[in-house]
């Protein structure tokens, strides 16, 4: 079996590789847990000393990175650097703090002594999507490795040459040989991994679908997980917010990577009394975008991921205008190669469109106008969904109230769009999954959390 590395922008195969064989798998599962011995007796200052060199090796070669995430999925070349750059800085953040993060904690008991220890599990299985191809990655291997793990890699099947390269970036860096292993299987094969002893737990980025797949069989197995799933974010403007500052903020949202971000903006939810200006802002601020060649340095929006992609997006924007909603602007798939999808804008979203109901992964944006400040916190709640949310106002103290105590989803932002932070950490609620990545709760996912008593 193969496995194909395709140009979205052009249609043209770049390379095709090898799966990797069920023995190749037993052998790299072996390995990682040999080395997991080992390096589990590692120092943390051993352990981020490689890690740090990881950074190096990600900021010296971000070029090539870039350009391979472009190549094979489709990301502005620019975005593909800045990438690589962040990876670096969650290489380096945890080199800085996984030994504070994971130090003993005294425990005040009638022992002579006790305390928490938290200690490596083994080896991790990471089951990770294309849209962020280095970045899923290394917001798990930074803090999984730092904690004294070992990690094995099933990535996208449309990003083999990123998964061997993020292989490699550790490899360069230093690591023992086997601690992070990428295996080119197909997802029909994860259970394969799943089953052997010597996996203990998973972590998985990507669907629904996939996460109730992988987090049922590995349940079933008594395995841990984290799971980080869609996301429809509900970002609500409310009539007291400064629309120079919201407008572009917004729209950068939904367009990041090309539209293809779970975190990204989906629904924008906007008070009657000032629907029709932001709405003329909005669409104006996206019309603006460039789309074309991930490659050109001027291009804001790339292809998506793949053609078919592309027209299930399609699909999910005409069922939601067939049932109600306004075209604004795009909305219509363009002649030639590839699987580009321009900017789209939908007014008057409602309740039983894929646009207000469903995960539009791509350049779509719905608005959705409210009474007011009430209705607009149960429309963003209204939702299978609650990864990401945003409120903007001038009054930060009310935004802030209506983010902190009021919004169903697991990172809350003011007058901001939401992202990730090595320092924060990262994660949904309801179908967004469970569990969180990044700052001292993602590091903590995958140790033992052992009480020790000494009488």
């Amino acid at each position: 079996m193969t496995i194909e590395s395709v140009n979205p922008a052009t249609g043209e195969t770049v390379e095709t590789y090898e799966e990797t064989s069920p023995d190749d798998v037993a052998s790299a599962i072996e390995a990682a847990h040999d080395a997991f011995r080992h390096w589990r007796e590692r120092t943390f200052a051993d352990r981020a000393e490689r890690m740090a060199a990881a950074a190096e090796v990600l900021r010296e070669r971000k070029g090539e990175y870039g350009r391979m995430m472009a190549v094979e999925m489709g990301k502005p070349v620019k975005d593909g650097r800045s990438e690589a750059e962040k990876c670096a800085w969650v290489c380096d953040y945890y080199a800085e703090n996984a030994e504070r993060f994971l130090a003993d904690e005294p425990a005040d008991t009638d022992a002579a002594k006790s305390y928490v220890a938290y200690r490596p599990l083994g080896v991790v299985l990471a089951v990770m999507p294309w849209n962020f191809p280095f970045w899923q990655v290394f917001r798990f291997a930074a803090p999984g490795l730092m904690a004294g793990n070992a990690a094995l890699l099933k990535h996208a099947s449309n990003v083999p040459g990123c998964a061997l390269a993020i292989e490699d970036v550790f490899r360069r860096a230093g690591f023992p040989d086997g601690l992070f292993k990428t295996l080119l299987i197909g997802g029909d094969r994860v259970e394969e991994v799943l089953e052997h002893d010597k996996v203990r737990a998973a972590t998985l980025t990507g669907s629904v679908a996939a996460g109730k797949s992988i987090g049922g069989e590995a349940g079933r197995r008594i395995k841990k997980t984290v799971l980080e799933l869609g996301g429809s974010d509900a970002y609500l403007v409310l009539e007291d917010a400064d629309l120079d500052h919201a407008v572009p903020v917004c729209v950068a949202s939904r367009l990041i990577n090309s539209g293809q971000s779970c975190i990204a903006a989906k629904r924008f939810i906007v008070p009657r009394s000032i629907a029709a200006e932001f709405t003329e802002r909005f669409v104006e601020e996206t019309r603006a975008k460039r789309m074309g060649d991930p490659l050109d340095e001027e291009n804001d929006i790339g292809p998506q991921a793949r053609r078919d992609l592309r027209d299930d997006l399609h699909e999910q924007v005409e069922k939601s205008v067939a049932k109600g909603a306004r075209l604004l602007l795009g909305g219509e798939v363009p002649d030639g190669p590839g699987a580009f999808y321009p900017p789209t804008v939908l007014a008057g979203v409602g309740p039983g469109t894929p646009a207000y109901e469903d995960e539009l992964f791509g350049p779509v944006a719905a608005i959705i106008e409210v009474a007011g400040e009430e209705e607009a916190i149960r429309v963003a709640n209204d939702s299978r969904f609650g990864l990401g949310a945003a409120v903007f106002s001038r009054d930060a103290e009310r935004a802030e109230k209506i983010a902190a105590d009021r919004l169903d989803a697991g990172c809350c932002f003011v007058n901001a769009f939401v992202k990730s932070d090595p320092r924060l950490p990262f994660g949904g609620v309801k179908e967004s999954g469970y569990g969180r990545e990044l700052g001292r709760h993602g590091i903590r996912e995958f140790v033992n959390v052992k009480a020790v008593w000494v009488a």
